[in-house]
């Protein structure tokens, strides 16, 4: 992780005069500073969110619920390994084994609302009890080192009740602190939000959580190195991100002159009964490519879902639909034109323009440049953890 710790004019912050000479905010920067773990960031951005909300007072498990909420979609929807794995696969990060533990014990889909979420923790409360403890063990203390004025010893790091003490003294005798915590034990230990904190959170709540997510994407895309798009996968898709009118429109211009099979069941596609899908899921891509585009029957659209078809044999028949779509490009000024249609929201890819979409490309060339380029990817999705889909 970077060293660089964000100043209040690189933090945007507004502070007016009622807490500007009370807080320590170069200890706020510090508090995602160096991370061992993805949860760190989970951990303010719940507190911020909570405080946010006019919450003043609240627990270690309510802060907890918040954090599962928050990382759920990544985890689920998207495979994101919020800390990487170990050696031997496992996932290091408690988060993402909590988050992990929730989907065995309900029946959650990968796109659940937050509701939703917080009715299935609620439902399996002493089910995930163990899950959620781990969380307990360091970051809230650790969390708030950058504000302590010397280093503690890894004896004072291990008791909590010193620890607990050390930080109502700092808070009474050193320097004001977001929180303090009460005397209950693990989930149920109270944090007590103070009234300065809670002022200057409220007055800049878009600013510092927009900083905690810059920081969290940096993190996550270090740990995460083949996921491509990681920075729209932290919150739930937006349906307007995806751009497939033009090129439902010129797959309806092929179909309209030639048949086209569906690379599932191999019947001919209907015209204008069958949706436009990914080979690779979207949700991994995160773009809407051609050349990563295919007709296909409406029925099976919801079964595939999210998941990877199997590379044998159906990416050879969606290369042949491809080609197919090619050889009318070059061949057809109208198709060509629906084509060009396609270039604002649907060809960026540097290697698409100059390689597979230029003329003169054998079916066999054309099909060797799309694998060459398509297979990383797919193999990138296999590893993160995409389920095949066999139909």
């Amino acid at each position: 992780m970077t060293d660089f710790i964000p100043s209040q004019t690189e933090l945007n912050l507004t502070i007016p005069e009622p807490y500007i000479n009370t807080l320590n905010l170069e200890g706020f920067s510090r508090m995602m500073k160096d991370p061992s773990y993805c949860y760190k960031f989970y951990w303010l951005e719940a507190i911020v969110q909570l405080i946010s909300e006019g919450v003043e007072k609240t627990t270690f498990d309510a802060v907890i619920d918040e954090m599962i909420c928050n990382a759920w979609y990544s985890v689920r929807e998207f495979h994101i390994h919020l800390s990487g794995l170990q050696a031997d696969g496992q996932v290091r990060d408690g988060l993402e084994r909590a988050v992990s533990r929730l989907a065995e014990l309900s029946d959650l889909p990968a796109n659940a609302s937050k509701v939703e979420i917080r009715n299935a923790i609620r439902a399996h409360r002493d089910e995930l009890k163990e899950s959620k403890a781990q969380l307990t063990n360091m970051v809230p203390y650790r969390a708030l080192a950058g504000f302590f004025p010397g280093k503690l010893t890894e004896r004072d790091w291990g008791s909590v009740r010193r620890m607990t003490e050390y930080i109502e003294r700092i808070n009474r005798e050193v320097s004001l602190l977001p929180y303090t915590l009460g005397m209950s034990a693990k989930l149920e230990k109270e944090m007590i939000f103070q009234p300065a904190w809670i002022r200057m959170i409220q007055d800049n709540t878009v600013s510092i959580l927009g900083w905690i997510q810059y920081e969290k994407v940096k993190w996550l895309q270090n740990n995460n190195p083949e996921v491509p798009g990681l920075v729209y996968k932290l919150a739930p898709m937006d349906e307007k991100m995806r751009k497939l009118g033009n090129v439902r429109r010129l797959w309806e211009g092929i179909l309209d002159i030639s048949e086209v099979r569906d690379v599932f069941t191999g019947d001919p596609v209907v015209p204008k009964c069958y949706d436009v899908d990914h080979f690779i899921p979207w949700s991994f891509v995160m773009n809407d490519e051609l050349w990563n585009l295919m007709p296909m029957d409406s029925s099976l659209n919801s079964s595939k879902s999210n998941r990877l078809p199997m590379w044998d044999p159906f990416f050879a028949r969606f290369a042949a639909n491809q080609y197919l779509l090619y050889g009318f490009i070059h061949e057809r000024p109208g198709i060509r034109k629906l084509f060009e249609a396609c270039y604002r929201d649907n060809l960026h890819s540097i290697w698409a323009g100059q390689e597979l979409y230029r003329p003169g490309n054998s079916q066999e060339e054309f099909t060797n440049i799309l694998q060459k380029n398509m297979q990383p990817v797919y193999d990138s999705a296999r590893r993160q953890g995409y389920e095949l889909w066999e139909r």
